[in-house]
């Protein structure tokens, strides 16, 4: 194979990807056989496997048992808008995770304390094994499931306080800001690192997809002068759902 030469397979499953994008091969469509593929492209049965595969992984096609593979329906991605602080007034977990004003949305939650690992433990600046409340969120729009969210408080901060649970007490709900202020912790920054990744199994069976599927994933920290008080990861469908920022101009 010559230098820039693609591999058989990802010249097929290239070939599919743009009748599949162009529209030449709609949604609901059975996918060309093994036979067929093979035939009109002059390839092995490995090959025209592998391709298939391709598609799969990227979560153009999908498999129906006992019936063949079918193109999936592509969603039109929908925004989840995210700035840094929230308006004041209080926000609630959703409003804390979506900006945006205009959306509407519910969500489910549940905490327990736990020891943080290597990684939570670095994000927050305290040893590892140290305790944290944990609060796994799940957020819906529309009944739909679009986010998730799991955010860790090291205990160190927020322990035997009104605010230890997020969800719970007088300021249940209010987001991290308002509930933080209520003990004296002012947060005067915030950060977020966006990055992507297939989705995890339990991911993918709460938000909808098939394995591979990506996810973005939202890695945000809330400091008060300086200081880590709370950080999340943020997981969102990839293929449903675009993440946009408002910034302000300073």
């Amino acid at each position: 194979m010559t230098f820039g030469e693609q591999p058989a397979y990802l010249r097929v499953a290239g070939d599919l990807r743009k009748k599949i994008v162009d529209g030449s091969l709609p949604p609901h469509t059975r996918l060309p056989s093994q036979a067929r593929i093979r035939e009109e492209y002059g390839v092995s049965d490995t090959v025209a496997l592998e391709a298939r595969k391709v598609l799969m992984a990227e979560g153009l096609v999908e498999g129906r048992s006992g019936s063949g593979t079918y193109v999936r329906e592509r969603p039109v991605p929908r925004r989840v808008a995210r700035s840094g602080f929230r308006p004041s007034g209080g926000a609630t977990p959703f409003r804390q995770e979506q900006a945006d004003a205009s959306v509407r949305g519910s969500w489910e939650s549940s905490s327990e304390q736990a020891e943080a690992g290597a990684a939570i433990a670095d994000r927050l600046a305290i040893e590892p094994g140290q305790r944290v409340m944990r609060t796994k969120y799940l957020f819906r729009e529309a009944g739909e499931p679009m986010m998730l969210s799991t955010s860790w408080e090291p205990l160190t901060v927020t322990g035997r306080t009104p605010v230890m649970l997020p969800e719970e007490g007088p300021l249940g709900g209010m987001g991290v800001v308002e509930r933080m202020r209520a003990i004296d912790v002012i947060v005067d920054n915030v950060t977020e690192e966006v990055g992507a990744r297939p989705g995890l199994a339990e991911e993918l069976n709460v938000l909808g997809g098939v394995p591979g599927h990506v996810v973005i994933v939202v890695q945000r920290t809330y400091y008060a002068s300086g200081r880590p008080v709370e950080t999340a990861d943020v997981v969102i469908p990839a293929d449903r759902y675009r993440v946009a920022y408002h910034l302000p101009v300073k």
